[in-house]
């Protein structure tokens, strides 16, 4: 869990908030050095730590760094550096949306495996990252509409998760 996207997202947490290290520990049960390590960097957060401060905080980015610490990285990035203003997310959000469709519409999925061509993988490569390109979109847009309007962004996911399970997609 070497990743460090957990850290600098609790530390924006913390300033959102104006909470300080010493209440996020005590959230979590821990000492408020150890945030200061966390945040710093030089610590990396245990799997409890990051699910009670993602939980208490309930936003967005702690969710998404918090995935990424335990995958390695194989998960959203937060995008520090770009606009994140809820009008710019939208549009980011429909420009992605509408790349991953036409990728969708050229990449030969009818074919089995052993039936494509270079160009045909390549096409399907293209198309899986533009649909990460997408949800990457989709997830700062959800989290920043949560956060503009006050929604609860673990609330809207277990909503989902409900949703999905009732129509028999999860068991």
């Amino acid at each position: 869990m070497a990743i460090g996207q957990f850290g600098p997202a609790l530390e924006e947490a913390l300033k959102r908030t104006g909470n300080t290290r010493e209440q996020a520990g005590a959230v979590a049960h821990v000492d408020a050095s150890l945030i200061g390590k966390i945040v710093k960097g030089s610590r990396n957060p245990s799997k409890e730590l990051m699910a009670a401060t993602a939980d208490y905080y309930d936003d967005g980015e702690l969710f998404l760094g918090a995935a990424a610490e335990v995958t390695g990285g194989a998960f959203i990035p937060w995008l520090n550096a770009a606009d994140l203003h809820t009008s710019t997310t939208t549009l980011k959000t429909l420009e992605e949306i509408e790349e991953a469709q036409l990728a969708l519409h050229q990449a030969p999925i009818t074919k089995r495996r052993d039936q494509l061509s270079d160009k045909d993988r390549q096409k399907i490569e293209i198309s899986i990252k533009e649909q990460i390109e997408a949800v990457t979109a989709l997830l700062h847009n959800i989290t920043m509409l949560c956060r503009s309007y006050d929604f609860s962004f673990a609330a809207m996911f277990r909503a989902h998760r409900a949703e999905m399970k009732s129509k028999n997609y999860m068991k």
